[in-house]
């Protein structure tokens, strides 16, 4: 009799017979994929090629009584369990060997009620699918910076975006969620269903259940948008930093901006000569009137003379796609962040040093001014710590060559304790490395909300099932 072994959560690998497994198929509408199937391959894979997780079941599913089997399969034979949605996070949660995967890659839907103004998203989309179908009534939700981004464990997390000064973090514009608990049980969670529940999945990740729909606030904006998209040369990056800052600031809500050290694209924009030094992009999103977009973002243009100045009013949809082909699926990863309150000068002088010796050039840094309207929510208002913070500063390591794994990972790491010492703030949980020293990163990811977390996961989820995330353990 043929069998399939798969990992469970206690260590002791479990063995399933093929007609174990063709009998769950029958109750099953997705596909239930093992290794050697067609579309296996194509189903495990991951946006980060620094994962490459072999489950030994993959369940794509089609919509809620699917997950709600696979959860149950999971449950009852101990079985270690991903959750799929995106594939876009770094640490590489959505796979693990041997396991059971739940690929909600297929449940894509998106329905727009714009007499409501909110907008129902399935847990498998991608941010495009949801701004594809919003801007079609000119309408917004807070999401990604690159489309391709799963809504899932970015708005669990958190979710930092494009108008996040303006409207809040994604996970602060949702209405409700439909969610598969460890149980088996369909809840929806909201104000008023559920609210501790609730009140975890707004930032304390996939520790609670699989979300098969979310439910969205939905903002007029669109499709038109203006945005600064500057690119410097780096030969004056502390003056360019120092400027930035002031004029963060003193920006207003509806500007949410950033400010990113790395390497001059080779454009035919751009003159040979400066292609692949070092550059300082700065770029800025105005939540508002194009024309006035413009008038408030002059400054971010004028700092000195510009290598190229991108800055346009332009379809919203295009503006947050604007980075996805340099951030390809495949490429190598690892993304490491901190939040501060200021950008000191020994802090700008720490980032500036660092930035001459990233061992890779596809690397960036990244500064987020943060504060606007997610900095006014309470701080145990929902899951999502470090509230507070003023900025985020994310070390973000790209590199293509395995070889170059270790030292690029060794000199992310180096950056960011450096860095961290001097800031001591939180991290932002879809930006936290593998999550290596998971109660410390989780702690700091959650800071005065992590002890109630742990109560909600202990009564949704006593057993640890979802554990393949930044875990909280019940």
């Amino acid at each position: 009799m043929a069998t399939t072994q798969l990992a469970t959560t206690n260590g002791n690998p479990v063995t399933l017979s093929d007609e174990m497994i063709d009998a769950f198929r029958e109750q099953f509408r997705g596909e239930m994929l093992t290794p050697g199937d067609a579309g296996y391959d194509d189903s495990r894979r991951l946006w980060n090629g620094m994962h490459d997780r072999k489950p030994s079941l993959i369940a794509r599913c089609t919509g809620t009584a699917d997950v709600v089997a696979a959860v149950n399969l999971a449950r009852e034979n101990d079985l270690l369990l991903s959750v799929r949605g995106g594939g876009h996070n770094v640490a590489g949660f959505g796979a693990a060997d041997d396991g059971l995967m739940i690929d909600l890659s297929p449940m894509r839907g998106v329905v727009v009620d714009p007499a409501r103004k909110v907008v129902r998203a399935q847990g498998g989309c991608q941010w495009g699918d949801v701004d594809r179908e919003t801007q079609l009534h000119a309408m917004v939700t807070p999401g990604g910076e690159i489309s391709t981004t799963g809504i899932g464990g970015y708005t669990l997390s958190g979710g930092m975006g494009l108008l996040h000064r303006k409207w809040g973090l994604a996970c602060d514009n949702l209405v409700s969620v439909e969610i598969v608990t460890a149980s088996g049980d369909v809840l929806t969670a909201s104000e008023a269903e559920n609210p501790d529940l609730f009140w975890a999945v707004r930032g304390g990740g996939g520790n609670f259940g699989v979300v098969t729909t979310f439910e969205y606030r939905l903002h007029q904006f669109g499709p038109e948008a203006f945005a600064a998209a500057v690119i410097y040369l780096g030969d004056n990056a502390e003056k360019i930093l120092n400027a930035w800052w002031e004029f963060a600031r003193h920006e207003p809500d509806e500007v949410t901006g950033q400010i990113i050290l790395w390497t001059v694209p080779d454009i035919p924009e751009i003159p040979a000569e400066h292609h692949g030094k070092p550059g300082i992009f700065v770029l800025g999103m105005y939540a508002g009137d194009p024309e006035e977009g413009k008038r408030v973002l002059q400054p971010l243009r004028e700092i000195e003379e510009p290598l190229l100045d991108l800055s346009e009013a332009a379809p919203y949809v295009m503006h947050q796609s604007g980075f996805d082909e340099f951030f390809p699926e495949g490429s190598l990863y690892y993304w490491k962040s901190l939040t501060t309150d200021a950008l000191s000068d020994e802090i700008n002088q720490v980032i500036l040093r660092q930035f001459a010796e990233r061992p890779s050039m596809g690397t960036p840094i990244v500064i987020r001014h943060l504060g606007g309207a997610m900095g006014r929510v309470p701080e145990d208002a929902t899951a999502y710590g470090n509230r507070s913070a003023e900025y985020n500063i994310s070390i973000d390591g790209r590199w293509e060559d395995p070889a170059e794994s270790e030292r690029n990972i060794a000199w992310v790491r180096k950056a960011w304790d450096e860095l961290n010492q001097l800031a001591g703030g939180g991290v932002y949980l879809n930006f936290a490395g593998f999550a290596e020293d998971a109660n410390a990163v989780v702690r700091a990811g959650h800071q005065e909300n992590y002890e109630r977390l742990r109560e909600v996961k202990r009564h949704y989820d006593p057993t640890n099932l979802f554990r393949m995330n930044a875990n909280i353990r019940p």
